[in-house]
């Protein structure tokens, strides 16, 4: 009993230090840019937003870089590292597979076929407006899980990984492939339909920020509630329906929810990769197996992670910027190669 709780006070002081040590990220991230703007008067900047008290004399120049540009572009960028990384933690253990990502479902490829589509006809939606593109990949992202579940369902009523896999992968190349032809059609728009699958945070105030909170909310509590299904899972389909989970069920729910997390996170800020490969693994080797620890960690990685990859981008060629793709690629790639080999050892 002692060793028990000795292990559950040893993975919340482990929380707890992610919890500062994502802290500290995020107010590097907003200090650090083409204008260098010191540690504590970021701090200052920020706590005098969020409490209206005056903590040091700061020229509105730098109030308005910390608060409208970089703090929110840099809590985008975590949410959306965060919510991709629980929705890979969610995919590699419900397929079993350590390589799965959302991606593999076709969620990525549905939600850049949505916002080709915007791009190429230039559709604006009345009232949402700029809005338009984010709207429409999300629902293109979901329609793709959806029918990658029901025809895995029809093809196999026990959806078993396998056949899961398969379909999303192929329906993905479906997708991409119908992408790819109507870019090769329309090559003015080619342009805009690459920087946007490459992912960029640029120019996305408080509103983006707003706007993916209610995804990043339903999709973790959603996952949240199944986290005792997801370890019982890790053992195999047979041992879990035999204490009762409706393994079936389950896997459709977290689908779902997985999506959310995803297709929100990608229709705001463009097809970003490997991080949801990534940080559920340096998640696990903190925490452990279990869930209900290894979701928030591979949260705050995979968030961090996204901020530390979108201030590469930003500074490394300064003024420009480069694609937060290509960076998350160029480190996720290797990572990639390293779990495959050492997994075949």
């Amino acid at each position: 009993m002692e060793n028990r709780q000795a292990g559950i006070n040893s993975y919340k002081s482990k929380l707890l230090i992610g919890i500062l040590f994502s802290a500290i990220i995020i107010s590097i991230g907003t200090s650090v840019g083409s204008s260098n703007i010191g540690f504590t008067d970021t701090i200052s900047v920020i706590l005098e937003k969020m409490t209206k008290i005056t903590f040091n004399d700061i020229d509105s120049k730098t109030v308005s870089i910390v608060w409208n540009l970089r703090l929110p572009r840099v809590i985008l960028a975590f949410l959306v590292g965060g919510s991709l990384s629980i929705s890979g933690s969610v995919v590699q253990s419900i397929l079993k597979n350590e390589l799965a990502s959302p991606y593999t479902l076709g969620v990525s490829a549905g939600a850049s076929l949505g916002a080709g589509a915007v791009i190429i006809t230039g559709l604006s939606l009345p009232l949402i407006g700029q809005f338009t593109m984010p709207l429409v990949g999300f629902l293109f992202a979901m329609a793709t899980i959806y029918f990658v579940i029901l025809i895995a369902s029809k093809l196999d009523k026990t959806m078993s990984n396998n056949t899961i896999v398969l379909f999303g992968m192929v329906f993905s190349l479906f997708v991409n492939a119908i992408l790819t032809t109507l870019t090769a059609m329309f090559q003015k728009e080619l342009k805009s339909i690459v920087m946007w699958q490459m992912g960029s945070f640029a120019m996305r105030g408080w509103l983006y920020v707003k706007l993916i909170i209610p995804f990043f909310i339903i999709g973790t509590l959603g996952v949240l509630r199944y986290t005792k299904e997801m370890d019982i899972l890790t053992f195999g389909e047979e041992q879990a329906r035999s204490v009762g989970v409706e393994t079936t069920s389950v896997r459709k729910k977290l689908f779902i929810y997985s999506t959310i997390l995803t297709g929100g996170a990608v229709s705001l800020s463009g097809t970003i990769g490997f991080v949801d490969l990534i940080a559920p693994h340096v998640a696990r080797k903190i925490v452990g197996s279990a869930h209900k620890y290894v979701i928030p960690m591979s949260f705050m990685v995979g968030g961090s992670l996204m901020v530390v990859t979108d201030l590469i981008s930003r500074t490394i060629i300064s003024p420009a910027e480069l694609p937060v793709g290509a960076i998350t690629a160029l480190i996720g790639a290797p990572f990639f190669a390293w779990v495959y080999f050492s997994k075949k050892k």
